[in-house]
């Protein structure tokens, strides 16, 4: 059975904070069949309404739908004539639900309050992002690769606005990985362009490594050997 890929999109909201630069991160609702309790940044499906916006331009619909859930599922208000793209990633073949996901970056005022829906999202923070990717490292932040490796791109900036320009200069990726599963049980990697097991299947291959997999209930994004470009810059 082919499965529909529906197009979405979310927002990175960034703001200046008194240490840091911090990030808007929300809960999902527990009971959703999909990323149920997982923290996201706030997003959805692209409607009819944000195409006639854009005058059927996609990357300009997915822009105005990640500030209009934006508004929707945290009551914050993002312009979207400043947004910057940062990425685009569509879920891998073999998923009961896809999606072809805009991932956009905004700036808001440090002031702004946050109300969220009590629906799709149950709860919410601000939180540096460096501090959001120590918590998932514990345990405590559960997301999905998307949002863990947006993060980890957005980790090297040290002011929202620095963020923004240095994201509107970076090149954007388009990501379509490959999940296969692991040993583990309920296990999964998934990887990039330029992995050693894109073309084999078998994740044991010698060869180089471009995957993110768990590690001790946290996501680890291992780049060694590819000529293929980094989803974000290495050090």
């Amino acid at each position: 059975m082919t499965v529909p890929v529906r197009a979405a999109s979310t927002v990175v909201l960034l703001r200046d904070g008194e240490v840091d630069l911090e990030v808007l991160m929300v809960r999902r609702n527990r009971a959703l069949a999909f990323a149920g309790g997982f923290w996201v940044f706030p997003g959805g499906a692209v409607d009819d309404a944000d195409r006639a916006q854009a005058g059927d331009d996609p990357d300009e619909a997915a822009r105005y739908a990640a500030a209009r859930e934006a508004e929707e599922e945290a009551g914050v208000s993002p312009d979207p004539a400043d947004m910057v793209l940062i990425s685009h990633w569509t879920t891998p073949v073999g998923e009961r639900k896809r999606f072809s996901t805009w991932i956009f970056a905004g700036e808001v005022a440090p002031e702004s309050k946050v109300v969220i829906d009590g629906s799709e999202i149950h709860d919410f923070q601000w939180v540096g992002v460096a501090r959001a990717l120590d918590l998932h490292r514990a345990g405590e932040l559960p997301m999905m690769p998307p949002t863990y490796i947006t993060l980890c791109a957005v980790a090297r900036y040290d002011t929202a606005a620095a963020a923004l320009a240095g994201e509107k200069e970076t090149p954007c990726p388009r990501v379509l990985p490959l999940m296969l599963p692991t040993e583990d049980e309920g296990g999964f990697v998934t990887l990039y362009p330029g992995d050693a097991a894109c073309e084999s299947g078998d994740i044991q291959a010698p060869g180089p490594r471009h995957r993110a997999f768990l590690s001790g209930g946290c996501w680890c994004y291992q780049y060694e050997g590819v000529s293929e470009p980094a989803l974000y810059p290495q050090d």
